[in-house]
C-alpha cells in the first residue's frame, strides 16, 4: 500500500517560517511528480507548488511565490515545502499528492493523497 505522509506543520507567527515534508512509503516514486495543496477552513481545496520527477521544473501559486520554495530528495522519498514569510492567510491543513507524469496544478490530476499537515499563523 503507497502511502503519503505529511509532517512539519504548527503553529507560527506571522513572518515565520516552517518546513514541511512529504514521506512517500510503499514503494519508490520514480516518474511521479509531486504537488502541494491546501484548504482552508470553507474554502476550496487550492494548488500551491509542484515539482517535477527531477525536480528540474517547479510552479507556484502566485500567491506563495518568493515565499514557498519545493524541492525534493529522490534518494529518500521525500518532498519538502519551505514556506518563510508566513501571513494568516497561508492558515489552512497543506496536503502532499503524487501523479505520474508531468507537474500539475489540478488536483483532480492526481492520484496518490497525503492526510494533511495543520499550518496556523498567529497574527
Amino acid at each position: 500500500q503507497v502511502q503519503l505522509v505529511e509532517s512539519g506543520g504548527g503553529l507560527v507567527q506571522a513572518g515565520g517560517s516552517l518546513r514541511l515534508s512529504c514521506a512517500a512509503s510503499g514503494r519508490a516514486f520514480s516518474g511521479y511528480a509531486m504537488g502541494w495543496f491546501r484548504q482552508a477552513p470553507g474554502k476550496e481545496r487550492e494548488f500551491v507548488a509542484t515539482i517535477g520527477w527531477s525536480g528540474g521544473t517547479t510552479d507556484y501559486a502566485d500567491s506563495v511565490k518568493g515565499r514557498f520554495t519545493i524541492s525534493r530528495d529522490n534518494a529518500k522519498n521525500t518532498v519538502y515545502l519551505q514556506v518563510d514569510m508566513l501571513k494568516p492567510e497561508d492558515t489552512a491543513v497543506y496536503y502532499c499528492a503524487a501523479r505520474f507524469g508531468l507537474p500539475s496544478t489540478y488536483a483532480h490530476q492526481y492520484t496518490l493523497w497525503g492526510q494533511g499537515t495543520q499550518v496556523t499563523v498567529a497574527s
